[in-house]
């Protein structure tokens, strides 16, 4: 049997974007400067999850009990 199941959690790609960018550190660049590239780079992160993440919030996999699968799906 194959079935989908949507989880919603508004915070959670956010939060884990922002927890792995948060100790990127690039030698001979000022701390402002390193802010900005944090900036961009959440925004780079969350437009490629924007493939499996509907609205940054909704991820929707597909368990297979046959297989014993679970794969993410990815958002048309």
């Amino acid at each position: 049997m194959k079935f989908k199941v949507t989880m919603k959690n508004p915070d959670a790609l956010i939060d884990s974007i922002t927890e792995a960018v948060k100790d990127l550190s690039i030698d001979g660049i000022e701390e402002d400067e390193i802010e900005d590239f944090k900036e961009t780079r959440i925004e780079e992160v969350k437009s490629i999850c924007a493939k499996w993440f509907k609205w940054g919030e909704y991820l929707t996999v597909e368990v297979d009990t046959e297989d014993e699968t679970c794969v993410v799906l990815q958002e048309k």
